[in-house]
């Protein structure tokens, strides 16, 4: 039996792997020490997300039934003790939680690590800053922390119209470095409008496009967001003594051509400070970082034009899967 005086607030439930995701009122948490309670306007939808729901993302370490979602933007609702760079009515975006035992962001309410969160981008809408931080904490993980890149480098990035790989774009150039995507030919314009030269990946062969590009001599920086295949393609395509990055380094892989070229490889795995409580606060300062760029026009999330409800995220979830999307899919929270 519920109490009548504790205050409720609705969530979607995911209760089992594939089951139908319910609205249901849950109890409001609110803001430990630490903690900034947060009223969710948006949630971003990841790859993810969808594993999880599927039941196939055991790194995730998410049983069900829980709270999904990953990303959030909001206003800041109440803080705990100790928190003092965000006050009540402060709009702020992360990614906050839905792994690890975390509770999600596909809710009014969430109650969140403050080292987690940032300042929203003034330029942009609740929807288009919920968008962002799985996708962009990705991006500098790989090009910044990981391969530092710097001016003049050539950089390719691996699935370049997809959510990490449009930001990873726009990251790259404003880096400055020479850029070049791969994708497929209706992702062309799409790719070429972010500022990256185009490559067909279903038509022309690694040796290929790396003499036409680079004459032979391979990208100085390669950036994986697909996995499989890709990856070892990756090491096909690197420059000697490059550098390659994987946000996707899953499986086997065959390092013999990577060592040829003396080149290196780093992995991301941006769950680990979700996962660890380790290196929260460095995901606060990326996202105080992607705000500078995106309030100085220098990266802009791209949205898929549909919108959706908590009632409605398990059509988001098909939208994702079935490859419909058109950009980056938001929840609205009511």
């Amino acid at each position: 039996m519920t109490d009548p005086q504790a205050p409720y607030m609705n969530a979607a439930i995911a209760q089992a792997p594939n089951e139908p995701i319910r609205l249901r009122p849950v109890l409001r948490p609110s803001a430990n020490t630490g903690q900034v309670l947060v009223r969710i306007q948006a949630s971003g939808v990841n790859p993810l997300d969808t594993k999880i729901y599927a039941g196939t993302a055991a790194h995730a370490r998410q049983p069900l039934p829980a709270i999904l979602g990953l990303d959030l933007a909001g206003v800041v609702e109440d803080v705990g003790s100790g928190v003092e760079r965000f006050r009540p009515g402060d709009e702020v975006y992360g990614m906050t939680g839905g792994v690890g035992g975390l509770p999600g962001t596909l809710a009014q309410f969430a109650a969140v690590d403050a080292d987690l969160l940032a300042i929203k981008p003034m330029n942009l809408s609740m929807r288009e800053s919920a968008a962002l931080p799985l996708a962009f904490i990705t991006a500098w993980e790989g090009l910044v922390d990981r391969a530092a890149v710097h001016d003049n480098q050539t950089v390719l990035i691996h699935g370049g119209a997809g959510g990490i790989g449009q930001i990873a774009v726009q990251l790259a150039n404003t880096l400055g470095a020479k850029v070049f995507a791969t994708g497929s030919q209706g992702q062309r314009d799409r790719i070429e409008d972010l500022g990256a030269i185009f490559i067909d990946y279903a038509s022309e062969r690694v040796v290929d496009y790396v003499e036409r590009l680079t004459g032979g001599m391979g990208f100085e920086v390669i950036f994986d967001t697909v996995g499989g295949a890709t990856l070892d393609a990756s090491f096909e395509a690197v420059r000697r003594f490059g550098h390659v990055v994987s946000a996707l380094g899953w499986g086997t892989h065959t390092l013999a051509p990577l060592s040829l070229r003396a080149a290196t490889y780093s992995g991301i795995f941006t769950l680990l400070p979700l996962l660890t409580n380790q290196g929260r606060a460095h995901h606060g300062e990326i996202l105080s970082t992607a705000c500078r760029l995106v309030e100085a026009g220098r990266v802009t999330p791209y949205l898929d034009s549909r919108r959706f409800t908590l009632e409605s995220v398990g059509e988001a979830y098909e939208a994702l899967t079935s490859r419909t999307a058109r950009g980056k899919l938001v929840v609205d929270i009511a």
